[in-house]
């Protein structure tokens, strides 16, 4: 009976594609000539286990039976910026990690986090041991405001403070003071609200979600009951989605404060903006504009802080208290704008501003960093120059996700971008242009010189561990789970 099941089981993973049950034997006893089956199939290698890296894996696994991907990731953890960039009020936004989970048990995918590639292991060795090695490691760095006064106490990138509230271990020491009234915060896109939102927001909604507990007890004592959102050009330029926006409009215990003047000619401009577009504006301008009707005007009489967007202003300098220690207010230039609509550019008037604050958070942008002097680098857009995913003058060598693009877009823009990617790398297989006939040892190989360094990878299911203990400790104080915040309590949770 017991030889009937097995012969019937194999038989089903054979009827349900040829790949996997090729997948699933290499792992036992098949051979190919003398070496395994293993090393026949292409091994592709991916360098980030974010949105951009699971998708990629997700695609090339469902479009070629045969391949094998790796995905390496330098943190104990997995799904970047899913888990350390996604507001923790935003739990809807996980759910993607149902899918990246189903890919990463897939039997012919293999996850090994702790692994910082470019330190650990280099490119070049990576691409000894496969047929293909795709970047999809995002963006860590911070683009700079490039104004005096920026690395003074009380500066913060929006990275960093992101990562701090969502339990990002290098930003696990940044402890921002939040003893000051206002805040500014520049750029008006969805992370700059996200942070307005964390600011303000009732400590009540905020204990129900996975934020970090020091980032919710430095907010439970937080004095900040103003937040400005500052952008260099006008309404019709911001760059947030609607989403968000009525998020800010909805929330309890604030209230609007915009200036009327900011929105001079926005009406006329109406009748032209793509559908989109015209939604998010004409929320802005009855936002700002209009007399709220009762309930509206009684929630608003008793909101204790306030929120704000203002436009036509960029960063000249942030201003420092007389001791020069830490930040005393921001001096804004006052712009006009040339051109219309999205086109539309800021230019100085000459005339300035200064804000009064004790908090100023940069929201203008992630940016990519090089990884290896072997890959190719453009570091004025601060992505890997490609072709739809190929990198130039790199044969075997694919990127995809904001290494590719730049920091744009949401996570779904980032699923289609990396489909892109994954497509043009089956494509080079299909073709030829791929040479994917030579056995290559894919992890084997790479795994022994891991060891050699002393370096322990992270398995999938050393991750799950992981993730069973946060949420056991989220549990106990209501909430989905309570982070891990150090590398070191990782490990430790991971190989005990």
């Amino acid at each position: 009976m017991g030889a009937h099941k097995l012969l019937f089981s194999e038989l089903k993973l054979w009827t349900s594609g040829r790949g996997g049950w090729i997948a699933r034997l290499h792992k036992g006893i098949g051979a190919c000539g003398k070496a395994s089956l293993s090393s026949c199939s292409p091994k592709v290698c991916i360098v980030g286990s974010g949105p951009a890296g699971f998708y990629t894996a997700q695609h090339l696994i469902k479009a070629r039976q045969d391949v094998e991907v790796d995905i390496y990731e330098r943190l104990p953890v997995p799904f970047g910026l899913v888990r350390f960039g996604v507001a923790p009020d935003h739990p809807e936004v996980k759910n993607v990690i149902n899918t990246f989970t189903q890919t990463a048990k897939h039997s012919r995918c293999s996850f090994y986090g702790n692994v910082n590639v470019g330190k650990n292991v280099s490119i070049t060795e990576l691409q000894q041991a496969y047929h293909a090695v795709v970047l999809s490691y995002g963006a860590e760095g911070n683009r700079s405001m490039g104004v005096p006064g920026e690395d003074l106490a009380g500066v913060y990138s929006a990275k960093d403070f992101v990562g701090w509230y969502n339990g990002l271990p290098s930003c696990r020491e940044l402890s921002p003071d939040l003893s000051c009234e206002t805040a500014v915060i520049l750029g008006q896109g969805n992370v700059a609200l996200d942070v307005a939102r964390i600011l303000l927001s009732p400590i009540d909604i905020l204990k129900k979600t996975d934020i970090t507990q020091p980032a919710l007890e430095a907010l439970a004592e937080s004095q900040v009951r103003r937040v400005l959102i500052v952008g260099r050009r006008g309404p019709i330029q911001i760059a947030c989605t609607i989403k968000e926006l009525r998020e800010m409009v909805n929330l309890p215990d604030t209230r609007p404060d915009m200036v009327a003047a900011d929105f001079d000619a926005v009406k006329e401009a109406l009748k032209d903006l793509p559908r989109p577009r015209k939604r998010l504006t004409e929320l802005m301008l009855k936002t700002a504009l209009e007399v709220p009707g009762e309930k509206e005007q009684e929630r608003r009489s008793k909101a204790s802080r306030t929120w704000g967007f203002r436009f036509f202003r960029s960063p000249v300098e942030v201003l420092a208290e007389p001791s020069h220690s830490r930040i005393a207010g921001i001096r804004l230039a006052i712009n006009k704008l040339e051109g219309s609509g999205e086109g539309a550019h800021a230019v100085l008037t000459g005339e300035v501003e200064d804000v009064s604050c004790g908090l100023v958070v940069s929201s203008i942008g992630y940016k990519s960093l090089p990884i290896d002097p072997s890959v190719p680098f453009d570091s004025r857009k601060a992505i890997v120059p490609n072709t739809m995913g190929r990198v130039k003058q790199a044969a075997g060598l694919y990127c995809s996700g904001w290494l590719k693009t730049g920091p744009t877009g949401v996570i779904a823009t980032t699923m289609n971008n990396s489909f892109d990617t994954a497509r043009s790398l089956v494509e080079d297989m299909d073709s030829g242009t791929l040479d994917v006939s030579a056995a290559k040892p894919g992890s084997q190989s790479i795994s022994a010189l891991l060891e050699k360094r002393g370096v322990k990878p992270v398995t999938f299911s050393d991750w799950e561990k992981i993730d069973n203990v946060e949420m056991k400790r989220g549990e106990s104080s209501g909430k989905p789970r309570e982070k891990l915040l150090t590398v070191e309590e990782m490990l430790h949770v991971a190989w005990t």
